[in-house]
């Protein structure tokens, strides 16, 4: 099954726009109404939903991703990236959601910056 996504509020609102006419499930932390929510409630709301945590802040979800596999705590993936043009972006983000499935991002950590 393709992925869908939970975009974080830090990652551009044209970005999920252009993974949307791609075709790709997405929605953003805005959509969702989460704005100002802390970043483990995000990953629990993404989780929940079933949806793939997209997101800027590395450092912080990252210790939260941790936190959660010492926890055995289930979520639906996290990947994380630096501040990247959309283009880049899109590109690395459409590479990924052709090759990995939803069972595979289960409970994973990915690294944008891996799908050059």
């Amino acid at each position: 099954m393709r992925l869908k996504f939970y975009l974080d509020e830090d990652v551009p609102l044209s970005f999920a726009q252009a993974l949307i006419n791609r075709g790709v499930d997405v929605i953003t932390t805005q959509n969702a109404g989460n704005s100002g929510k802390n970043d483990e409630e995000q990953l629990i709301y993404a989780a929940n939903e079933e949806r793939v945590m997209f997101t800027h802040n590395k450092n912080d979800f990252i210790n939260i991703y941790k936190k959660f596999i010492e926890n055995d705590i289930p979520h639906a993936g996290l990947i994380v990236t630096d501040q990247l043009p959309i283009g880049t972006l899109l590109r690395r983000t459409m590479k990924l959601w052709f090759t990995l499935s939803t069972n595979d991002m289960k409970d994973r950590l990915e690294f944008l910056s891996n799908w050059k």
